[in-house]
């Protein structure tokens, strides 16, 4: 993929979220049509991972909406399970490439509510995630 191309998913992620989508919505909804997925759709899947897992701040909801692409541009569907490895596997760097990024995969650590810094806000890990999973798509 393009440079040009990233950096216009990536301000669109940020457009998205600037208007009220969610973390994981905006990751989504920014990249949906690489895997096929109507945005709609996509927004309403990912809503409930916003706010780290439905406002609980534990996952990163940015990285949500990437695992989300990937499981469904991965998957082989129900009769063809033999798909889950190779998901599981590009599922694992995505996590791995934003912890590195950022120091956590935590909602709550990456705003700094468990009284450490702020690692990363929001917008910057709505950014990260659409990297990332751009790079795996």
């Amino acid at each position: 993929m393009e440079q040009t191309e990233i950096e216009t998913r990536v301000a669109r992620a940020h457009e998205l979220h600037e208007s009220g989508y969610n973390c994981a919505q905006s990751v989504a909804c920014a990249c949906c049509d690489l895997v096929g997925l109507d945005e709609d759709l996509a927004f309403r899947l990912a809503e409930g991972f916003g706010g780290g897992m439905g406002a609980f701040t534990e996952t990163c909801g940015a990285i949500s909406g990437g695992v989300a692409l990937i499981g469904y541009g991965m998957s082989a569907g129900p009769d063809a399970a033999r798909s889950k490895a190779a998901t599981y596997r590009q599922v694992r760097q995505l996590v791995n490439g934003f912890r590195e990024m950022n120091g956590s995969t935590l909602c709550k650590e990456l705003k700094g509510q468990t009284g450490g810094p702020v690692l990363r806000s929001c917008p910057g890990c709505v950014e990260d995630a659409v990297r990332l999973t751009l790079s795996l798509l």
